[in-house]
């Protein structure tokens, strides 16, 4: 999650020390965050960070040329009281996102708290069951619920589903149905639950059908307004300086270095912001036994891969194509490197949720028919395969190895699913252990809860299927048709231009590429950071990996396309 430096804040605070109003978003925001920096502060920052770039773009103005030098002036202007709009929007931005990305375990938590009733029909212990068994932001909130009725008549629900009802109104319905469930005759209370969690999966989906709709007309005209239209323009700078019009590398860095990664930078945050939920990957950190520490080895990795880059392009290139290379290359390398260990993780638990609703099934028709807990897993690892199939067996040979119950097994401290950081694996087998005391009639809450796991897959896989045409486009824009085009006519305008006798006598385009190879570079990392963030959110190590990939692909396309029309021509 995104998080301000204090004595950046309090440093930029400074510059402006006379008094300001916040508003009670700023607060509210600064306050769900936890972050320890006052209103007051940041929005001092703001104006201050606006001060900072003022006075930059004032130096700036010097070297820009007297004809253009009014609007140059216009347009600091402009950037200026934008930094400080972004700076006092940022919490506020960051508190949102964090909430999008927390109702993404909406329906998991919903699931917990209707399973946990299956077993026993007390909401109270159901909110408990639900929060302890959870991670992130929404089970935190549970548990503060739950833990503030103890003692009265209140199970924790309603208070919990009110707070959350402004943002997803279906999770108050949901926890509302669980808690009018435990009042309630069996077979009534069964179609409860039921609809309970069909309330917020029903919710869920169509909160992203709705949001899939939307986007994709900002989408199309980001598409082609920041991307499309400036690289064909690109073939028209010739055209300009024979027509009269200066062409200057001053210029052209502003427009497609400045001006198109800002603005593309705030559509995208534009769209972000307006993402309704979002499934995000576990939490993962370099605590993680399977993580190791490869920050240094990016590193060093990078390094090489710039450098040698720098050399392989220095011969086919002109002279700003080995800095592009070895930007591209170094950056795109290094992050793939740095990210490389989390994402396996990330891939392990996926391997692992693939299977869950398989062993759920296999578990309970076994407990269904009296076979105990243990005996059910057993048998149960040894017909599964895949990761799922390793880690019954690994708990299976936990329990008679160290003689634990099922839930020291798979979910204690040197357990099977202690590298496994997922809430809805490690919720599901502490159902199993719950069941393992029940016995027999619990068999029927795990053959549903391996039906609820199975529509858990299928709604995120449904969600993700609503944003992947969009965010396909991108990707495949910023990896490949982008650069694709750029290359393509940075040569064309060279070709035509020649050594600039239609730009009016002394001036070639010879510098073209490389303001045009940097905004290459800008859409691989914001394409990709938008295309992620509207599935996944904001994770970084999620981000930083596809991010590295995108610039290496992009870098590929860019210079080949350059040489190869260049060839042409």
């Amino acid at each position: 999650m995104i998080q301000w430096d204090h004595s950046l804040v309090t440093a930029l605070a400074r510059l402006y020390p006379w008094p300001v109003d916040p508003s009670e978003e700023l607060r509210d925001a600064l306050i769900f965050l936890g972050w320890e920096i006052s209103a007051e502060d940041v929005v001092r920052a703001g104006y201050g960070a606006g001060l900072v770039v003022g006075c930059l773009w004032a130096v700036l103005l010097l070297f820009v040329p007297s004809a253009l030098r009014l609007v140059f002036a216009f347009l600091g202007a402009g950037i200026a009281l934008l930094v400080v709009h972004v700076g006092h929007a940022v919490p506020e931005l960051a508190a949102t996102a964090r909430r999008t990305s927390a109702l993404g375990s909406a329906p998991d938590l919903v699931a917990r708290a209707v399973l946990s009733m299956r077993l026993e029909p007390t909401p109270e212990r159901a909110g408990e069951f639900a929060a302890q068994t959870g991670e992130g932001v929404l089970a935190q909130s549970l548990e503060t619920h739950v833990r503030q009725t103890h003692n009265t008549a209140q199970s924790g629900l309603d208070s919990f589903g009110d707070a959350w009802a402004e943002t997803f109104p279906s999770l108050r319905r949901a926890f509302a149905l669980v808690v009018v469930a435990g009042r309630t005759q069996t077979a009534d209370r069964y179609r409860l639950l039921d609809r309970a969690l069909a309330v917020v999966l029903e919710g869920t989906s169509n909160q992203l059908q709705a949001f899939a709709a939307q986007i994709q007309t900002p989408v199309t005209a980001l598409y082609a307004f920041g991307v499309l239209l400036p690289t064909a323009l690109v073939a028209l700078l010739p055209a300009a300086g024979a027509a009269g019009v200066v062409v200057t590398p001053v210029t052209v860095v502003f427009l497609y270095n400045l001006a198109l990664p800002g603005a593309l930078s705030v559509a995208a945050l534009w769209l972000l912001t307006r993402r309704p939920v979002s499934f995000p990957p576990p939490e993962v950190t370099h605590s993680h036994p399977d993580v190791i520490d490869s920050r240094q080895l990016a590193l060093v990795s990078g390094l090489v891969a710039a450098i040698a880059t720098g050399f392989v392009t220095a011969r086919a290139l002109p002279e700003w194509g080995p800095p592009i290379a070895a930007a591209g290359f170094g950056c795109g390398v290094a992050l793939v490197v740095a990210h490389q260990p989390v994402v396996s993780v990330y891939d392990l638990v996926r391997d692992a949720e693939d299977g869950l609703a398989d062993a759920l099934e296999l578990v309970g028709r076994r407990v269904a028919n009296g076979r105990a807990v243990e005996t059910a897993i057993e048998d149960a690892a040894r017909e599964l395969d895949g990761t799922m199939g390793e880690l019954l067996a690994f708990g299976v040979k936990q329990q008679r190895q160290l003689h634990v119950g099922v839930r020291e097994a798979f979910l204690g401290r040197h357990g099977a699913l202690a590298t496994v950081p997922s809430p809805r694996v490690r919720g599901s087998f502490a159902l199993l252990a719950l069941a393992a005391h029940e016995g027999r009639p619990a068999g029927a809450a795990l053959l549903s809860m391996a039906e609820h796991t199975d529509d858990l897959q299928r709604i995120e896989r449904e969600a993700r299927q609503q944003l992947a045409y969009v965010c396909r486009t991108l990707v495949n824009t910023a990896a490949l048709f982008g650069p694709l085009v750029a290359g393509s006519t940075v040569a064309l305008a060279e070709g035509i231009g020649g050594d600039g006798e239609l730009l009016g006598g002394d001036q070639s385009l010879g510098w073209l590429g490389a303001p045009v190879g940097v905004y290459v570079l800008f859409l691989a990392v914001i394409l990709t950071t938008l295309s992620v963030g509207l599935i996944r959110g904001f994770d970084r190590s999620l981000i930083g990996y596809r991010v590295g990939r995108t610039l290496v692909s992009a870098t590929v396309v860019y210079l080949g396309s350059y040489l190869l029309v260049g060839t042409v021509l």
